[in-house]
């Protein structure tokens, strides 16, 4: 049997699919039907070599890399990303995490991981938006995944201007050079980690973290999992 409650809430106030804001059942989950049929998967999941991965080479140890969805121009998941990241929406973060935890849960690549690290914010970045967008695609990759998280290993401890508003590759880079460190490394030794972000446009900000994280422990392994990468980012003509 339905919760009542729900029944009488969805009644006044239905759910709206967050990607193409069409009024949904109660049955269709966090998406709607024709978006969950229309998602920009990329497929790198079982790809030991893809563009996700190629950007860190000769640059950052990453064993293996991947994304889950394309950040494009005009694709209803790009506003399902600025409802997570500047609306609030934390719970979609957490749910398409779960989602994305699913699929690497059925993949060989990802199948050594041993914890699960969410790219940190500085902590006046979280006291303004009021948490960690990254942590929450982290969270619910764990629970999928049945892989344990920790997020309080590495800190950010430079609040640096938005990657959004950097123009070049180099620019990027050298924003987010040293801005972040180990706290506790003994949380990270001898194991695979699972480094996980929101959006990876060059990569810059997601390396920068993972090379404090071999820097600082030179025996722990280190994967990378974004929910969205930008094809512009990464070289790729549309």
């Amino acid at each position: 049997m339905g919760n009542p409650f729900n029944d009488i809430r969805d009644l006044f106030f239905p759910p709206v699919c967050p990607a193409c804001g069409r009024v949904m059942s109660g049955a269709e989950g966090f998406l709607c039907t024709a978006c969950q049929l229309d998602m920009p998967l990329t497929g790198y999941e079982e790809m030991a070599d893809n563009p996700v991965a190629r950007r860190f080479w000769g640059l950052v140890p990453v064993r293996n890399a991947t994304a889950f969805l394309w950040f494009t121009d005009g694709s209803g998941f790009r506003r399902v990303v600025h409802s997570f990241k500047y609306s609030g929406r934390w719970s979609l973060a957490r749910d398409m995490g779960r989602w994305f935890g699913r699929v690497l849960a059925d993949t060989d690549l990802y199948a050594g991981v041993d914890l699960i690290v969410p790219v940190p914010l500085h902590p006046l970045k979280v006291l303004k938006r009021g948490y960690n967008q990254s942590e929450y695609i982290a969270r619910g990759m764990s629970q999928t995944m049945e892989v344990p998280m920790e997020a309080g290993a590495v800190v950010r401890r430079v609040n640096n201007p938005s990657q959004t508003t950097t123009a070049t590759h180099h620019e990027r880079w050298d924003n987010v050079e040293g801005i972040f460190a180990v706290r506790r490394p003994e949380r990270l030794r001898g194991r695979h980690i699972l480094l996980v972000d929101d959006v990876l446009t060059t990569g810059a900000t997601v390396g920068s973290c993972a090379e404090a994280m071999v820097r600082a422990v030179p025996d722990c392994r280190v994967s990378v999992a974004v929910l969205y990468a930008s094809k512009q980012g990464l070289g790729i003509k549309e």
